[in-house]
């Protein structure tokens, strides 16, 4: 009895699909504007979409033009506590609305003023949720930082993985060592120095990572995303994220005309650092108007698409990948176990098996045997993302007449409105039983949020001496 019983959890554990993941899938995709629902459309048949904390902790010690934190933002203290208390209420709300599976990031200020062992139990109480927490960083914190958050004061690991979303760029004031960075190229060696810490992790402890780079662009940098893209992919980024600035936030840090770099300007020179052209229809998260994404990897220092969006043998690829293998859970889900599940698709459909060997084989062809063969078999998976969040003064009016159920029919708050319902990236109210946009959360709820955080966890002063907070080149402890 004791061995049919284990029979019978096994064969539950690894069934391929969790019915309750299925259903928030469907309820996603029911949700989406008809625009949206295309062929490549991941919400809805692949993942429910990306989430984020609020009101947790906006402070932040770097001084950014621009950046989406309310005026308030900088007067609520940062409290370990309160972060618990309301990272627990807001992932209880999506696991219940969202499902069980998703990919969140612990964000809302700089996640490393935090306590280390404060910030570990935001992420626990992440994952507890279901949920893959990615901790949101400027990434100016030192080696001691990240050891004492991925291991236990005993010195064991906490996590087997860790991911963090590091931002650079040279609107960022405050950094040690480089207060106000001449060009981006001057921020390469903290670039480098923030990956080389995560490689020492695993070297030391065995603790994996995944990395995100993360960069606000407007006319004033919009030429050096190319050179940020060439000398930065080896560092160890699985992802590369670029911001067109929106005038969002604090309007006092509005000193561009942020809206020349737009979009396609932006896009344009991500393909210029990569070589190549990056085909953001294969796959789409939400409106594409919102969010442009290319997946791909990294033979040496030419990068290849998955798949390529010319050749319909490969779009066919990602047909049958969404039919056979979308509902399965691959977000935190242990490998082998995911194997099993992979296993038991691939043997209720071989035709997945046929797939994937010809796939396999026209990948090779593309890349070249000899490439691959020179660079020892090495590929490094790095995706490219384009974030393009929108102003405030259409985000604010449009809201409200989504609220009232009633339709724009100016044509940019129609557009605003489209985006919004489309949004891939949601914050949840616990005291309402709603989730947001992240447009929505910036332009139109911070800034009264901020303001009963300031009566709540008021900022205590203390004088500290004259340059000590500052100053000091990048080293590890």
């Amino acid at each position: 009895m004791r061995i049919i019983a284990a029979l019978r959890a096994l064969e539950r554990a690894t069934r391929p699909y969790d019915p309750e993941f299925a259903a928030a899938m469907e309820r996603r995709w029911a949700e989406l504007p008809e625009a949206v629902r295309t062929p490549g459309q991941v919400l809805g048949r692949h993942g429910v979409g990306c989430e984020g904390t609020h009101g947790v902790f906006p402070k932040c010690n770097l001084k950014c033009t621009p950046c989406y934190h309310s005026r308030g933002a900088n007067q609520v203290r940062v409290d370990g506590p309160h972060t618990q208390e309301q990272v627990t209420a807001q992932m209880g709300l999506l696991r219940a609305l969202r499902g069980p599976r998703a990919h969140t990031q612990l964000i809302g200020g700089e996640v490393s003023l935090l306590a280390p062992d404060d910030h570990a139990a935001a992420l626990a109480i992440m994952r507890d949720h279901g949920r893959e927490p990615m901790s949101f960083t400027h990434g100016d914190f030192d080696y001691d930082y990240l050891a004492r958050l991925a291991l236990g004061p005993d010195g064991t690991r906490r996590f087997e993985r860790v991911s963090f979303a590091a931002h650079f760029d040279k609107f960022m004031y405050g950094r040690r060592g480089m207060e106000r960075p001449r060009d981006e190229q001057a921020l390469n060696p903290y670039r480098a120095r923030f990956a080389a810490m995560f490689v020492r992790l695993r070297r030391e402890h065995g603790v994996r990572f995944f990395l995100a780079h993360n960069m606000t662009v407007t006319p004033g940098n919009l030429d050096e995303v190319a050179s940020v893209i060439r000398d930065c992919r080896a560092m160890g980024y699985g992802m590369f994220s670029f911001q067109p600035a929106a005038f969002l936030g604090d309007e006092r840090r509005w000193k561009e005309k942020f809206r020349e770099a737009t979009p396609d300007a932006v896009w344009a020179e991500i393909e210029r650092g990569t070589g190549t052209r990056l085909d953001y229809r294969v796959f789409e998260n939400g409106d594409v108007r919102c969010n442009r994404t290319a997946y791909g990897f990294y033979v040496g220092r030419r990068w290849y698409p998955f798949l390529d969006g010319g050749d319909s043998r490969d779009l066919a690829v990602r047909d049958a990948f969404f039919r056979h293998f979308g509902k399965v859970t691959f977000t935190g889900t242990p490998p082998a176990l995911l194997a099993a599940r992979v296993t038991r698709v691939v043997v209720r459909h071989p035709s997945t098996a046929v797939t994937a060997l010809r796939w396999l084989g026209r990948t090779v062809r593309r890349v070249g045997v000899p490439q691959l063969v020179r660079h020892r078999m090495r590929v490094r998976p790095v995706t490219f993302v384009m974030h393009q969040f929108m102003d405030a003064d259409v985000v604010g009016p449009a809201w409200e007449m989504t609220q009232r159920g009633e339709q724009a029919e100016d044509p940019g708050l129609r557009e605003t409105q489209e985006r919004l319902a489309a949004c891939h990236y949601a914050m949840a109210h616990p005291e309402t039983g709603t989730l947001v946009p992240a447009c929505v959360q910036h332009a139109v709820l911070d800034p009264a949020e901020n303001a009963a955080l300031r009566t709540l966890l008021p900022i205590v002063e203390v004088r500290t001496p004259a340059g000590s907070s500052s100053g000091t080149p990048p080293k590890e402890k």
